[in-house]
């Protein structure tokens, strides 16, 4: 079955660093687009980051220039790393296979 397993989410300052991971399995992870979602309380989940089987990366305006996203195919894991981090960051932060699955969520709290 497919899984997305989390990891890497906490309590930061503003303008302090996060790397998140997710290690997926279960469907041939190199042939496929991984996404990393955000949800704030009260709001609905955003498209943070996208990357293709090939590497190619977009993302959002709001974390353009300080979030990148990466994977290792060796590994069958997609990075997240968050830089000048902003307290309008917090959220879960789901890891997504589009149209299938969902991580279950990791809390980026970024607060004084």
């Amino acid at each position: 079955q497919v899984r997305l397993v989390e990891s890497g989410g906490g309590s930061v300052q503003p303008g302090g660093s996060l790397r998140l991971s997710c290690a997926a399995s279960g469907f041939t992870f190199s042939d496929n687009v991984m996404t990393w979602y955000r949800q704030a309380p009260g709001k609905g989940r955003e498209l943070v980051a996208t990357i293709t089987s090939g590497g190619t990366t977009n993302y959002a305006d709001s974390v353009k220039g300080r979030f990148t996203i990466s994977r290792d195919n060796a590994k069958n894991t997609v990075y997240l790393q968050m830089n000048s981090l902003k307290p309008e960051d917090t959220g879960v932060y789901y890891c997504r296979l589009p149209g299938r699955y969902w991580g279950q969520g990791t809390q980026v709290t970024v607060s004084l």
